[in-house]
């Protein structure tokens, strides 16, 4: 696996080697059978097409401690791209100014595939400064805890095939 990243606060960028075709990490990203073993504890999505909606929840999910974050796909060709928007509250409405935004990019890279992740939309959710740098690290740490499983997850997939 590598891994490359941006530090500015703001957009937050990973690109990686999957030894996996891109269908099958496409499908690793946008299912939620999927979902659950390399990112969530349990996820809800009906399809992967644009405007649908769903959920992921972090920890036991139905107890005073879980997390649930909803999310709705934004673009959705496989294998190609999948993004969603998430980290809205309750009521909100999906917008740039109530979300981030995250976007899986996959291109074919030799025997397998090129996978970049992007997030971003922290600037614009108008939080103080003390708060985005609280958020993003939070996620930059979230997402070097999880894409290492992600990689690991679809090539146990892709050889299971």
């Amino acid at each position: 696996m590598t891994q490359d990243s941006t530090t500015e606060v703001g957009t937050l960028t990973r690109t990686l080697h999957v030894a996996a075709p891109p269908a099958v990490v496409y499908d690793v990203v946008s299912h939620p059978e999927h979902i659950r073993s390399w990112w969530s504890d349990d996820a809800t999505l009906p399809e992967p097409v644009p405007g649908a909606e769903g959920e992921i929840v972090f920890g036991t999910p139905g107890t005073a401690d879980a997390v649930t974050e909803r999310l709705t796909v934004v673009e959705a060709v496989r294998p190609r791209t999948f993004s969603f928007r998430w980290t809205h509250r309750p009521g909100d409405p999906v917008s740039p100014a109530t979300t981030l935004l995250v976007t899986f990019t996959l291109d074919p890279a030799g025997d397998g595939t090129r996978l970049t992740m992007t997030e971003t939309g922290f600037r614009e959710r108008g939080w103080e400064i003390a708060v985005l740098e609280q958020t993003y690290a939070d996620h930059e740490r979230g997402w070097d805890l999880f894409l290492p499983r992600l990689v690991a997850h679809a090539e146990h997939v892709a050889g299971a095939s």
